[in-house]
């Protein structure tokens, strides 16, 4: 027994700070038995009781691993997202992880695609493995509607590891209850009414559809019509056809519809002067429904 499967079966059996008989830990000897197999993308998987953010963790141990290792926590003290948000959650609430590609054979101006492409894979395989509806906005926030009101169930976010690498950190918010959620905007896949929350299948189908997803990507050379990738991404985005605002650098905004994601993963606006304007890099706040 590793100290990590010794840590949870402690927790099982002792009056710990993690005990909630809701919400039992993940169990690591059998995700490692599902995902880690020779020939596969996922070559270690490891669950950890805490830390301060799986991200960072693996950022500042990539040069060592291999592609495809996986890191899980069932908390983390300082998760982040996009634009150094916090992101906050009660212990063993929800899938708390970040994994390590190596896309060397794709070019690197490719690589933005990766958030978006991981988007694609959390919300396809909760889509079987949750029951529940869920849409992409741009570029990498999960939505799911609670009372008929979209809110933010999930996030996304990749950094550089060397220069070879990415890694990718997943947020997803899976049995959060109403008197948990850290804004009114926030959402969780219980709230939404999800048949399985089971966060071990969850995290299965959530890891095996990013498998997919990015083996296909790598095999048409990052290529995001080919690998299919932009149609499905643009056919689940909840941000195309609306009026949105662009938080963009520099204190700067622009208001427009969204109307397309283009070859690079940027998000076009139609404004009111008729010009077509790519943003790559930006916050996106939707001002009306589709």
């Amino acid at each position: 027994m590793t100290p990590r499967d010794a840590s949870d079966a402690n927790d099982r059996t002792n009056g710990s700070r993690w005990s909630d008989l809701d919400r039992p830990p993940l169990n690591a000897t059998g995700l490692r038995r599902a995902l880690v197999r020779e020939g596969g993308l996922w070559s270690s998987l490891d669950v950890v009781p805490e830390t301060g953010s799986t991200n960072t963790d693996l950022v500042d141990r990539a040069a060592g691993l291999p592609e495809g290792a996986v890191l899980v926590a069932e908390a983390q003290r300082s998760a982040r997202g996009r634009l150094d948000r916090v992101w906050t959650a009660p212990a063993r609430s929800g899938l708390f992880f970040s994994v390590l590609l190596r896309p060397t054979e794709v070019p690197v101006d490719r690589w933005g695609w990766l958030p978006l492409l991981t988007g694609v894979a959390v919300a396809t395989g909760l889509s079987r493995a949750a029951g529940v509806d869920t849409a992409l906005k741009w570029p990498n926030d999960l939505l799911v509607r609670v009372g008929g009101e979209e809110r933010k169930a999930g996030g996304i976010l990749a950094e550089r590891a060397g220069t070879d690498g990415v890694v990718i950190g997943i947020g997803l918010n899976v049995t959060l209850r109403e008197n948990e959620l850290p804004v009114p905007t926030a959402g969780s896949l219980a709230l939404a009414g999800a048949a399985n929350t089971d966060r071990d299948p969850l995290l299965r189908a959530v890891l095996r559809s990013l498998e997919h997803w990015y083996g296909t990507w790598r095999a048409a050379g990052g290529d995001p019509a080919v690998s299919g990738l932009q149609e499905t991404y643009a056919a689940g985005c909840a941000t195309l056809g609306r009026t949105v605002r662009a938080e963009l650098p520099g204190d700067r905004s622009l208001v427009g519809e969204a109307v397309a994601v283009d070859g690079d993963g940027r998000l076009v606006l139609a404004t009111d002067e008729g010009v077509r304007q790519p943003v790559g890099a930006g916050d996106i706040v939707h001002l009306r429904p589709a």
